[in-house]
């Protein structure tokens, strides 16, 4: 119907291309414009201005001989001001994109290693985009933005990188509960060390404690029954502890059998025993 009313509608982010007897006339911005076709004039075809997007993936060979599929994201769109070029020069513009990207790529990658690679993936975008916008500039084209989006290692080395990965969190955390448990066994033995030590402090003065006790016992009584010595004393004091321990082993329900001499000569072997254990502890001491 535009074309038997000799008009012609552009939408908008849309540019047309007029010819006129099959040669280039013009580039019709977005509205409504005059075509009389019985002058040869006539719509070769329409361009659009939006921002296109072109996904390429690359496969290609690391430093370290590790194949790589490179994803690269093309942000690109055509110039108004070149749009003839853009219409004209180019038939296929996203597989010519796709050559020159496949071309940095390939160029740039197999210089770096696969850890460098992941690293170095803005640079390798840069790349790609200059090398993009120096040649598609000449045939109406701009580069807006070009992004590396992903680089996939085969899935073998992704799963050894895993491993190589999940060994070494193991090792570091082999050797923190190592040194958990070296200070654990630290501080027991620590804790171990203050308690024997409490302990012997305890007994030396529980020790004190009884020969304070014996002694003062010993000088009483020796005050209190004139004619006693202090040999009798500590004998009668031997006895009683003897039985007292007696009774004790007696009265413990988890007490085994023991045997041991119970007659009063026992009584006084056991105390000459003691007696001459102290006395050899003294002169020790004394030495």
């Amino acid at each position: 119907m535009g074309n038997l009313c000799c008009c012609v509608q552009v939408d908008q982010s849309t540019v047309a291309i007029r010819e006129q007897f099959g040669k280039f006339d013009s580039v019709l911005e977005p509205g409504c414009h005059c075509m009389p076709w019985f002058i040869g004039k006539r719509v070769a075809g329409h361009l659009t201005l939006r921002l296109q997007q072109l996904d390429v993936r690359c496969e290609t060979k690391t430093k370290d001989n590790v194949f790589v599929n490179v994803v690269a994201s093309i942000q690109y769109r055509a110039l108004a001001g070149k749009a003839s070029d853009a219409f004209y020069k180019l038939s296929n513009t996203r597989s010519q994109i796709q050559a020159y990207v496949f071309d940095v790529i390939r160029a740039s990658v197999p210089k770096l290693i696969l850890d460098d690679a992941f690293e170095q993936k803005d640079e390798i975008a840069k790349a790609v985009e200059e090398e993009l916008e120096k040649a598609m500039s000449a045939y109406g084209f701009e580069i807006v933005q070009t992004l590396i989006v992903d680089i996939e290692p085969d899935e073998h080395v992704k799963r050894s990188m895993n491993e190589i990965n999940a060994a070494a969190r193991l090792r570091v955390a082999a050797n923190e509960k190592g040194e958990a448990e070296k200070i654990v066994q630290i501080k027991r033995a620590e804790g171990e060390a203050e308690a024997k030590f409490l302990s012997g402090l305890g007994i030396a003065r529980q020790r004190q404690a009884i020969v304070d006790g014996l002694r003062d016992s010993v000088l009483g009584f020796s005050v209190n029954v004139p004619g006693t010595t202090a040999k009798d004393v500590m004998d009668m004091v031997l006895i009683t502890q003897y039985f007292d321990t007696m009774k004790e082993i007696g009265a413990s329900s988890k007490a085994s059998s023991v045997f041991i001499p119970h007659g009063p000569g026992a009584v006084r072997d056991i105390a000459t025993q003691i007696r001459e254990g102290l006395l050899q502890g003294s002169s020790v001491s004394h030495h």
